[in-house]
């Protein structure tokens, strides 16, 4: 069995995304894979799967809930702006750790770019992360 968080889901269409622990592209859920709990799914929840190769990628073939939804918050709340009024040095700036910015900028896309498919979420991640290592935005 892999893990992985939801990152992505809609049970009106009936279908999600679940981004690996490990890595890696998303993997396609369809609500019915969850049975009787598919209204208590959220973003943020931890799961357990099993994944299988399709015609159309990575999908789900049985999956379980780990623990109940992490709170993610909105992109706003995820990571608090500093108010114009209070001037800060240059050198002084919040670190996040990766797995903070890749959450933040996930719930950013997805209540702004709803039609993102996981894969695309995926590469924007992978582009940002590098570049906020870069720039020492984001530590391991």
């Amino acid at each position: 069995m892999e893990r992985g968080t939801i990152v992505r889901f809609d049970d009106v269409r009936g279908y999600g995304f679940i981004a690996p622990a490990r890595g890696g592209d998303d993997v396609f859920v369809h609500a019915n894979d969850f049975g009787d709990q598919r209204h208590t799914v959220a973003v943020g929840m931890k799961v357990s799967y099993e994944v299988v190769q399709s015609d159309r990628g990575l999908k789900v073939a049985s999956v379980t809930l780990d623990a109940p939804p992490v709170s993610l918050g909105t992109a706003s709340q995820a990571v608090p702006a500093r108010a114009a009024s209070s001037p800060v040095a240059d050198d002084e700036f919040d670190v996040l750790t990766v797995g903070q910015f890749e959450a933040s900028f996930t719930e950013l896309l997805l209540a702004n770019v709803p039609t993102m498919t996981g894969a695309q979420i995926v590469q924007a991640r992978r582009a940002l992360v590098a570049m906020a290592r870069q720039h020492g935005w984001v530590e391991d």
